[in-house]
């Protein structure tokens, strides 16, 4: 099920990089339930299986997918100077998490964790 169609595009300059964000939000809300919130903070969501979303902002879009053991992957692409923002957003949002950023090479160049 989509939960909405509206709200920002992600930046076409952002279409070129390699997917550069990925996590894990342990003992958290389904996915589904992370889709709702980050569409309530003004994002959008659309459905991509039966339970995974793939969720989208000007700066960033990634999929998140239940794990099957209660916890959520998060895959996809940030604007690499807004890492930070995005593990701001999740904590605030209270989404706990592990994040890793990696360059172009597919390096790990940060992690954030909550």
């Amino acid at each position: 099920m989509d939960i909405s169609h509206e709200g920002p595009r992600l930046d076409p300059v952002l279409l070129e990089i390699a997917n550069n964000v990925c996590g894990l939000m342990r003992s958290g809300p389904h996915a589904s339930s992370v889709a709702e919130r980050l569409v309530r903070a003004g994002w959008q969501s659309k459905s991509t299986s039966w339970h995974a979303y793939e969720l989208e902002t000007t700066w960033c879009q990634f999929e998140v997918e239940p794990t099957g053991d209660s916890a959520v992957l998060l895959n996809g692409v940030v604007d690499p100077g807004r890492f930070d923002e995005l593990a701001t957003l999740l904590t605030r949002l209270c989404l706990p998490f592990d994040l890793e950023l990696y360059d172009e090479e597919g390096v790990l160049t940060r992690e954030n964790q909550s």
